[in-house]
Order: C-alpha cells, then sequence, then structure tokens
C-alpha cells in the first residue's frame, strides 16, 4: 500500500507563484503515473496534470496548461506542482494522487493512492 504525504499550500495573492510537493512511502513499486487533482467548495473533483513515473511524460487540464507544471523526482518518490500566475478561481484543496492503473489518468477513479489534500487559497 501506498501513503502519500503532501506538503505546500497555503494563502497567497492573485499573481503569485506556489509550489506543492507530495512525497510517497510504503510498497511503490509498480506505480506507473501520479496525478494532482482539486477540488473546490461545491465542485466535483477536478485533474489537474498527470505524470508517469519511467518516462516523465505529462498530461495537463488544457485549462491549466500554461500557468501549471508537474514534475516528478524518482529517487525522492516525490511528484510537485508548481503554479504561477495564480488566480482567485484556482482556490481549492489539492490532492496528490498515485498507483494509478487504467486507460486514461484523468480519471480519479483510476488512483489507489490519495494524499489528504492541501488547501491553496489565492486573495484577489
Amino acid at each position: 500500500q501506498v501513503q502519500l504525504q503532501e506538503s505546500g499550500g497555503g494563502l497567497v495573492q492573485a499573481g503569485d507563484s506556489l509550489g506543492i510537493s507530495c512525497t510517497a512511502s510504503g510498497h511503490t513499486t509498480g506505480s506507473v503515473a501520479a496525478a494532482w487533482f482539486r477540488q473546490a467548495p461545491g465542485k466535483e473533483r477536478e485533474f489537474v496534470a498527470g505524470i508517469r513515473w519511467i518516462s516523465g511524460t505529462t498530461q495537463y487540464n488544457e485549462a491549466l496548461k500554461d500557468r501549471f507544471t508537474i514534475s516528478r523526482d524518482n529517487a525522492k518518490k516525490t511528484h510537485y506542482l508548481q503554479m504561477n500566475n495564480l488566480k482567485p478561481e484556482d482556490t481549492a484543496v489539492y490532492y496528490c494522487a498515485d498507483s494509478w492503473r487504467g486507460s486514461d489518468y484523468r480519471l480519479a477513479r483510476q488512483y489507489a493512492a490519495w494524499g489528504q489534500g492541501t488547501q491553496v487559497t489565492v486573495s484577489s
């Protein structure tokens, strides 16, 4: 079983940048891809970005790809999300996910491991 620990998050102003990270522990062997999702109050969980551990291939929510960057450090079993030019509508709880099994890593149900979530609040 994989455990995920997130760090980062917090309160920033519109236009600021912020990075969050997610470190995996436990039985991480065989994990193919990791991702970030977010959930704003009253809204469904939304795919932000995903990355394959071995190749580093990435996929983004098209609406966010110009401002957000996902990366990973295999040695540290950590993946990151760098968020630039943040907007108030980016305010949400950000969740990291790992242990993907499926055909489309934009789908939350295809991840078996989740972080506890970290709050990102962007003030105007």
